[in-house]
Protein backbone atom coordinates (compact mmCIF):
# COMPACT_ATOMS: atom_id res chain seq x y z
CA UNK A 1 0.00 0.00 0.00
CA UNK A 2 2.94 2.63 1.16
CA UNK A 3 4.71 1.15 -2.31
CA UNK A 4 1.71 2.19 -4.22
CA UNK A 5 1.24 5.56 -3.02
CA UNK A 6 4.53 6.67 -3.36
CA UNK A 7 4.13 5.52 -7.19
CA UNK A 8 0.81 7.44 -7.45
CA UNK A 9 2.84 10.44 -5.96
CA UNK A 10 5.02 10.40 -8.35
CA UNK A 11 3.23 9.97 -11.20
CA UNK A 12 0.91 12.74 -10.52
CA UNK A 13 3.51 15.42 -9.40
CA UNK A 14 4.26 16.47 -12.73
CA UNK A 15 1.30 17.41 -13.87
CA UNK A 16 0.16 19.24 -10.61
CA UNK A 17 1.74 22.91 -8.75
CA UNK A 18 0.30 26.02 -7.49
CA UNK A 19 -2.97 27.07 -8.79
CA UNK A 20 -5.29 29.69 -7.21
CA UNK A 21 -8.11 27.16 -6.22
CA UNK A 22 -7.28 23.56 -6.49
CA UNK A 23 -4.08 21.62 -4.93
CA UNK A 24 -3.82 18.22 -6.57
CA UNK A 25 -3.30 15.82 -3.66
CA UNK A 26 -0.81 13.45 -5.13
CA UNK A 27 1.29 16.07 -6.10
CA UNK A 28 1.04 17.95 -2.66
CA UNK A 29 1.98 14.13 -1.51
CA UNK A 30 4.81 13.75 -3.59
CA UNK A 31 6.65 17.33 -2.79
CA UNK A 32 5.76 17.32 0.82
CA UNK A 33 7.77 13.82 0.82
CA UNK A 34 10.97 15.16 -1.54
CA UNK A 35 11.11 18.66 1.05
CA UNK A 36 10.68 16.69 4.06
CA UNK A 37 13.09 14.06 3.17
CA UNK A 38 15.59 16.40 2.75
CA UNK A 39 14.91 18.61 5.73
CA UNK A 40 15.23 15.19 7.65
CA UNK A 41 18.47 14.74 6.26
CA UNK A 42 19.52 18.27 7.10
CA UNK A 43 18.39 17.19 10.65
CA UNK A 44 20.97 14.27 10.68
CA UNK A 45 18.04 11.65 10.26
CA UNK A 46 19.06 9.18 7.90
CA UNK A 47 15.72 8.31 6.06
CA UNK A 48 15.60 5.08 4.60
CA UNK A 49 11.98 5.87 2.84
CA UNK A 50 9.33 8.18 3.54
CA UNK A 51 5.84 7.55 1.34
CA UNK A 52 3.14 10.00 1.66
CA UNK A 53 -0.44 10.78 0.85
CA UNK A 54 -2.80 13.23 0.48
CA UNK A 55 -6.31 14.19 1.45
CA UNK A 56 -8.17 16.71 -0.29
CA UNK A 57 -10.30 17.00 2.63
CA UNK A 58 -14.00 15.61 1.63
CA UNK A 59 -12.72 12.77 0.72
CA UNK A 60 -11.48 11.30 -2.92
CA UNK A 61 -12.80 12.97 -5.27
CA UNK A 62 -13.99 15.85 -3.52
CA UNK A 63 -14.47 19.20 -5.73
CA UNK A 64 -13.96 22.87 -4.86
CA UNK A 65 -16.12 25.72 -5.66
CA UNK A 66 -14.19 28.20 -7.00
CA UNK A 67 -12.75 30.58 -4.42
CA UNK A 68 -13.29 27.95 -1.76
CA UNK A 69 -10.08 27.67 0.58
CA UNK A 70 -7.98 24.53 -0.37
CA UNK A 71 -6.13 22.43 2.14
CA UNK A 72 -4.93 19.08 1.83
CA UNK A 73 -4.03 17.22 3.70
CA UNK A 74 -0.70 15.09 4.06
CA UNK A 75 0.14 11.72 6.53
CA UNK A 76 4.08 10.72 5.40
CA UNK A 77 5.33 7.21 7.25
CA UNK A 78 8.77 6.08 6.79
CA UNK A 79 11.60 4.28 8.11
CA UNK A 80 15.08 5.57 9.09
CA UNK A 81 18.02 2.84 8.19
CA UNK A 82 17.97 1.64 11.52
CA UNK A 83 14.37 0.99 11.20
CA UNK A 84 13.07 3.92 13.02
CA UNK A 85 10.02 5.20 12.30
CA UNK A 86 9.24 8.19 10.47
CA UNK A 87 5.87 10.45 10.67
CA UNK A 88 5.09 13.68 8.89
CA UNK A 89 1.62 14.93 9.09
CA UNK A 90 -0.40 18.08 8.95
CA UNK A 91 -1.92 20.57 6.60
CA UNK A 92 -0.88 22.30 3.48
CA UNK A 93 -2.21 25.44 2.03
CA UNK A 94 0.21 25.96 -1.14
CA UNK A 95 2.23 23.94 -3.11
CA UNK A 96 4.61 24.10 -6.37
CA UNK A 97 5.32 20.89 -7.55
CA UNK A 98 8.59 19.67 -6.17
CA UNK A 99 9.78 22.93 -4.98
CA UNK A 100 7.77 23.61 -1.50
CA UNK A 101 4.74 23.26 0.33
CA UNK A 102 2.98 25.67 2.96
CA UNK A 103 1.02 25.02 5.73
CA UNK A 104 1.43 23.33 9.50
CA UNK A 105 3.87 20.22 8.90
CA UNK A 106 5.24 18.00 12.13
CA UNK A 107 7.97 15.22 11.53
CA UNK A 108 8.18 12.59 14.47
CA UNK A 109 11.63 10.08 14.61
CA UNK A 110 11.10 7.32 16.83
CA UNK A 111 8.49 9.31 18.78
CA UNK A 112 10.53 12.84 19.51
CA UNK A 113 9.79 15.83 17.61
CA UNK A 114 11.90 17.07 14.48
CA UNK A 115 10.30 19.67 13.12
CA UNK A 116 6.96 22.26 13.36
CA UNK A 117 7.35 24.27 10.15
CA UNK A 118 5.18 26.39 8.59
CA UNK A 119 6.82 25.51 5.53
CA UNK A 120 9.33 23.45 3.28
CA UNK A 121 11.06 24.24 0.51
CA UNK A 122 11.41 26.96 -1.72
CA UNK A 123 8.21 28.39 -3.22
CA UNK A 124 9.81 31.27 -5.26
CA UNK A 125 11.68 28.91 -7.32
CA UNK A 126 10.16 27.30 -10.70
CA UNK A 127 8.00 24.26 -10.35
CA UNK A 128 9.24 21.14 -11.79
CA UNK A 129 9.28 20.49 -15.01
CA UNK A 130 6.35 18.18 -16.62
CA UNK A 131 7.86 15.09 -18.17
CA UNK A 132 7.31 14.97 -22.08
CA UNK A 133 7.88 11.40 -23.86
CA UNK A 134 10.29 12.04 -27.09
CA UNK A 135 8.60 13.13 -29.70
CA UNK A 136 6.36 15.14 -27.50
CA UNK A 137 5.02 18.42 -28.81
CA UNK A 138 6.46 21.18 -26.44
CA UNK A 139 5.18 22.85 -24.38
CA UNK A 140 2.56 25.39 -26.02
CA UNK A 141 2.58 23.87 -28.87
CA UNK A 142 -1.34 23.25 -30.46
CA UNK A 143 -1.58 19.97 -31.93
CA UNK A 144 -2.37 19.89 -35.49
CA UNK A 145 -6.21 18.23 -36.41
CA UNK A 146 -6.04 15.67 -39.07
CA UNK A 147 -9.40 14.66 -40.47
CA UNK A 148 -9.03 11.50 -42.76
CA UNK A 149 -12.46 10.63 -44.63
CA UNK A 150 -12.54 7.15 -46.87
CA UNK A 151 -15.27 6.33 -49.01
CA UNK A 152 -16.01 3.27 -50.65
CA UNK A 153 -16.53 2.83 -54.29
CA UNK A 154 -18.27 -0.12 -55.70
CA UNK A 155 -17.72 -0.75 -59.52
CA UNK A 156 -19.11 -3.76 -60.43
CA UNK A 157 -19.96 -3.67 -64.17
CA UNK A 158 -16.46 -1.94 -64.69
CA UNK A 159 -14.39 -5.08 -65.87
CA UNK A 160 -11.28 -2.99 -64.94
CA UNK A 161 -12.42 -2.41 -61.57
CA UNK A 162 -11.39 -5.19 -59.74
CA UNK A 163 -11.07 -6.06 -55.79
CA UNK A 164 -7.38 -5.48 -54.90
CA UNK A 165 -5.28 -7.72 -52.42
CA UNK A 166 -5.56 -6.39 -48.80
CA UNK A 167 -8.32 -4.48 -49.11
Amino acid sequence: MAAVAGIVGVIGAGAVGCQADVLGSSGVAYTTGTMASARLERADVDVSWLNCVGDPGGGAGATLAPGQSTVVSVDCQGETRDRGRITVNGEVTRAVSGACVRGDLRARVGGKQVFHVSGLGDCSAAPEPTYRPPGYPPAGAQPAVTVTVTRTLWCQSDPNCLPVAGK
